[in-house]
């Protein structure tokens, strides 16, 4: 097998290949990133890229995925193009490319009233029973004598002792070693480090001469498909001292955790997908060491809070058994881990702790959700709904919790839709219209370049307040300037060509508006079916809390008004922020809050909606704006009438 070099444009960047390599995985080994929501299956078509000089082999099986035009100026999938024995240039067109995501990295504890904290420092004011993890304690211990023998590891079990009474001790074996010598050179001063998750069984893991009591870190993370942020907490205090964000790096597998999980358990294998997201933590725990000048070693904990798919991954676990009847997992509830045996960067006896899952579709995030809210602590009954490409939900009080997961489909994140694209630099997030006028607000106030979920939103709330659209979703004025038909198929023009980065028309097509009603349908029929089987409805819910990235930047009005969310009293709908990083940080700085999580994933019930006979009767009945049952939506009959009078 012959080598090649392959060059890709506009990045001017050369590697060297072989004959008969996917462009895909080139760009791979190039440090390359091109949008590839399904992991190379060749169906979500966002990996469209144009051969500037030199040949491919492109089979003649998907030659109609890219149109005509396209394929005669040269466009191919880089997921299905493979080398041939010569040189190859390639651009990465514009909506081709990866760039930063507008990553959530707010988080929200909901306070409901003083917290009753066992240890509290400084900044720890919002952190109920303050208890971290992972504590260091300093002790400077009498030298032996005749009179006073004990042995080195009894002296200071008698020292800690006098500051933790309340604890039971135990070593961990590695840090007996050492010791003596240890002791001796220190003068008898040394710090303890102890680990507190299983509190009737605490560990000292490390032993430090002198006083290091002042140099104890923790590391919150949301390990998410998307996404990964990270906080660098003080132990001491419960501050924190840095965040960063970032891609993971696991989406040049696949978008989805469907298509990794096809990714690993296929000829790719496990290995590359943990060491993917192992790599970008590491690379986020790198920026916030430099930007405070905190040690590695100084980092003693970790908790980590994903999606079931995600947390196998990241700790090396098959997740094969996951997307195939019966949708088993191999834990819901983990061990903690030295993370020396994972890669992560931190103390060589540091632990990392994962966020306990439910079932193989609501996992640690959604658990540290509900910690974060609050909502397994009060009486009033809540909702926290996650919406992804898996939307998942929670409702419940102190008394009982119950959750499902419906799979929404990539149109809330750009897939699927023509025009579609994350939230990046000239993605349009925000659109409004009066009359034949349309304005809309692009991420970094760059050229537009597609639509993001939240534009997605706007644009059918826009179009059927307009008449351009009617309740099932088709267009029906026909005579409005921006929209047109192409291949049969009616279109709106967000943007012109003369407008755009790529000089390509921004467009909303009929099936993506389609495709983005089933999305909302499986959010609302999911709700309503999870609702209806406790026996109450969606004014019963005193609080719905909306979380994550995606509904930080969702217009409210908007959303119920197209029947994604329910049409109940708007304050008592709010948005968390980042819940699962919140979550996980919690967990970080209290065992009692770490304890709770894991009381909360073994209360939740979970409904299996495939097998559900109500979901799909629901599922049908809200393909339609915002619903069959209009009355369930009585605001919007309201704003409708007050728009169309008001134009």
């Amino acid at each position: 097998m012959s080598s090649i070099r392959v060059v890709f444009q506009p990045a001017g960047k050369t590697v060297e290949a072989q004959s008969g390599q996917k462009l895909l995985d080139v760009a791979v080994c190039a440090g390359m990133d091109i949008a590839n929501f399904c992991g190379g299956q060749g169906v979500c078509l966002k990996c469209r890229t144009r051969i500037l000089s030199g040949r491919v082999s492109f089979s003649s099986r998907y030659i109609a995925l890219v149109t005509k035009k396209d394929f005669e100026a040269g466009y191919v999938l880089a997921c299905k193009a493979e080398t041939l024995d010569e040189d190859v240039e390639v651009w990465i067109p514009p909506e081709s490319r990866k760039e930063e995501e507008q990553i959530l990295t707010v988080d929200h504890i909901i306070q409901y009233g003083e917290p009753a904290p066992l240890e509290r420092g400084p900044e720890s004011a919002n952190i109920p029973y303050f208890h971290p993890l992972c504590q260091k304690y300093y002790l400077e211990l009498p030298k032996p004598t005749l009179e006073d023998n004990l042995s080195d590891l009894d002296r200071i079990f008698r020292e800690l002792r006098k500051k933790a009474p309340d604890l039971p001790l135990n070593v961990h074996f590695s840090a007996v070693w050492g010791l003596a010598t240890l002791l001796r050179k220190n003068d008898w001063k040394l710090t303890a480090t102890l680990h507190l998750r299983d509190t009737e069984c605490p560990h000292i893991r490390v032993f430090e001469g002198g006083n290091t009591s002042g140099k104890n870190f923790g590391i919150a993370i949301d390990v998410g498909t998307t996404t990964i942020v990270t906080q660098l907490i003080d132990l001491r205090t419960g501050a924190i001292l840095a965040v960063e964000a970032s891609h993971n790096r696991q989406s040049r597998y696949g978008e989805d955790v469907i298509s990794r999980m096809i990714f690993a358990c296929g000829h790719g294998g496990l290995a590359p997908l943990t060491e993917a997201v192992v790599n970008t933590i590491n690379s986020l725990i790198d920026s916030m060491l430099a930007e405070t000048g905190v040690h590695q070693d100084d980092i003693t904990c970790l908790v980590a809070a994903g999606n079931t798919t995600m947390t196998h991954l990241l700790l090396g676990l098959e997740p094969c058994t996951i997307r195939v009847e019966p949708y088993i997992p191999v834990a819901n509830r983990f061990p903690q881990f030295q993370t020396v045996e994972l890669g992560i960067q931190a103390h060589p006896k540091a632990l990392l702790h994962c966020m306990p899952c439910v079932s193989s579709y609501v996992g640690g995030d959604i658990t540290a959700g509900v910690l974060a809210c609050g909502m397994n602590d009060q009486p009033q009954i809540s909702a926290l709904i996650d919406v992804g490409t898996n939307g998942e939900i929670v409702v419940g009080n102190s008394e009982w919790l119950v959750c499902c997961s419906s799979s929404a489909g990539p149109a809330f994140e750009g897939g699927g839709i023509k025009c579609g694209m994350r939230a990046v630099r000239g993605a349009i997030e925000k659109i409004w219209m009066d009359g034949d006028r349309v304005f809309y607000r692009t991420i970094g106030e760059a050229i537009p370049r597609g639509i993001c979920g939240s534009a997605l939103i706007d644009a059918v709330a826009e179009l059927a307040s307009e008449g351009i659209i009617d309740q099932s979703a088709k267009f029906i004025k026909f005579d409005h300037p921006w929209v047109q038909v192409v291949g049969e198929v009616p279109e709106f023009v967000v943007v012109p060509g003369s407008d755009t980065e790529n000089g390509e028309p921004v467009v909303l097509t009929e099936d993506d508006i389609a495709n983005f009603i089933k999305s909302k349908a499986a959010i609302l029929a999911a709700m309503k079916v999870l609702l209806e089987n406790t026996g109450i409805s969606f004014m019963d819910l005193e609080h719905l809390y909306v979380a994550g990235g995606f509904g930080a930047h969702l217009d409210i009005e908007k959303a119920v008004f197209v029947g994604l969310l329910p049409d109940i009293p708007r304050e008592r709908i709010q948005f968390v922020g980042n819940s699962s990083l919140a979550g996980a940080r919690l967990g970080l700085l209290s065992s009692h809050a770490f304890h709770k999580a894991e009381a909360i994933a073994r209360r939740m019930t979970y409904f299996e909606l495939s097998v559900h006979t109500r979901f799909m009767e629901e599922f049908v009945a809200a393909l339609f704006l915002p619903h069959t049952q209009v009355d369930l939506f009585p605001s919007f009959t309201e704003n409708l009438a007050r728009r169309r009078k008001g134009a």
